[in-house]
């Protein structure tokens, strides 16, 4: 039951990947991916500002404390000159908590510092793959567009396009029934000749003597008019006799006596 489970999933399988191949356009696919691409390059590119966001927020706590470090630092002085050595003191306590502050902030931001470094390199890295990947998208969908119109064309001129097979199959049932329906007229046309069948148009009760003899009438018909015709024209002249059958005027003449000597 499994070995037939699995021979009809790897069919239906198979058919969907048949299926995917006519659906498929190579260029969206593409456009598809380099879509994917950009929304993958906005991401660093954002992981890029929001470090070095973060790294000019720690610059300006770096920046106040290291202003209040020098202001604690004015005001232990001016306390030891007045003679308040407690004051200076509690200056000097919190000078150094800001110190420590400090120092942990500037460690923040060479961390900060050096991701950014590597954030910016990636992104300048997959910046140029993602020119470099839509320039060889632009190259394929182009040759793929032209390889599909040269196959269209190739197609229409031979004849092998599913459109025009269907057209050249419809012309072969047009020139089939043509040649049944002037078979079957040549065949009738021969049997009505024969006799063998009967013409439907003559009057009914008309057999094959009876046409014949009236094609017989038809023809003494046609040479009686004929004979009249010729009757009826008028008679042509007389041709004059010939010169050589007229009697000549000497024939005519008695011939002269001979003269006595």
């Amino acid at each position: 039951m499994s070995s037939i489970a699995r021979r009809i999933a790897d069919l239906f399988r198979t058919k969907a990947n048949k299926v995917l191949d006519r659906a498929e356009d190579p260029r969206e696919v593409l456009d598809y991916s380099y879509a994917k691409q950009q929304e993958l390059l906005l991401r660093v590119r954002r992981g890029v500002a929001d470090v070095a966001t973060s790294r000019k927020r720690l610059e300006l706590q770096m920046s106040t404390l290291e202003q209040s470090s020098g202001k604690l630092q004015g005001q232990a002085q001016q306390a030891l000159a007045v003679g308040r050595e407690d004051l200076a003191r509690e200056a000097l306590g919190r000078r150094a908590a800001v110190a420590a502050q400090l120092t942990d902030l500037q460690g923040q931001y060479a961390a900060l510092e050096a991701q950014e470094e590597k954030l910016t390199l990636a992104s300048q890295r997959l910046e140029a793959k993602v020119d470099a990947f839509r320039t060889r998208k632009e190259t394929l969908k182009a040759t793929y567009t032209a390889a599909e119109a040269q196959t269209r064309i190739t197609e229409a001129v031979t004849g092998i396009g599913e459109e025009m097979g269907d057209v050249g199959m419809a012309i072969q049932r047009a020139q089939d029934k043509t040649e049944q329906l002037q078979a079957r007229a040549g065949a009738l046309d021969e049997l009505i000749a024969s006799g063998a069948l009967e013409d439907a148009t003559l009057p009914a009760g008309r057999d094959d003597i009876q046409t014949e003899l009236d094609k017989a009438s038809a023809a003494g018909d046609i040479e009686l008019e004929l004979a009249r015709m010729k009757a009826e024209l008028p008679a042509a002249p007389e041709a004059p006799p010939a010169l050589e059958d007229r009697p000549s005027a000497d024939a005519d003449r008695e011939p002269d006596k001979e003269a006595p000597s």
